[in-house]
């Protein structure tokens, strides 16, 4: 929500919710905020699970660990991502294909209906079934 009002969308919104706003002095703490941006409360949490709790902090930043990605590396991340963002906020995900036409979306959805059958093939199909119990 903070990024969408910073980049001009009208969000209502009040600045209270964010991350570093006092109540008793109603003032927003830019520094705080920026650090919940950048993942600055996962770095310190990941450092004191290091320190206190080995066993949990490889079972919680297993991928970090596989990525080689330490706490004080995430602000780093963090930052990569934005720049990768403004540069190109409309990304398609790789591996995404071109939209179908309105003619391959028919054929796809007629591929599972059955046609209808007319009497004569009913009847028939009726009679090869009564056919084949009887020489049962």
């Amino acid at each position: 929500m903070k990024g969408a009002s910073d980049g001009g969308i009208f969000v209502p919104h009040s600045e209270n919710r964010f991350p570093g706003f006092d109540i008793e002095s109603k003032e927003l703490d830019a520094e705080t905020l920026r650090k919940y941006i950048f993942g600055g409360h996962v770095a310190e949490y990941m450092e004191t699970l290091a320190d206190d709790d080995e066993e949990r902090y490889k079972s919680q930043f297993q991928q970090y660990i596989d990525d080689d990605v330490e706490a004080d590396g995430l602000e780093d991340i963090y930052t990569e991502a934005h720049a990768a963002i403004r540069e190109d906020p409309f990304k398609k995900p790789e591996g995404a294909s071109a939209k179908k036409s309105k003619e391959e979306w028919k054929a796809e959805s007629l591929k599972y209906k059955t046609p209808k059958s007319t009497r004569e093939e009913r009847e028939k199909r009726i009679q090869a079934k009564i056919a084949e119990l009887r020489d049962e």
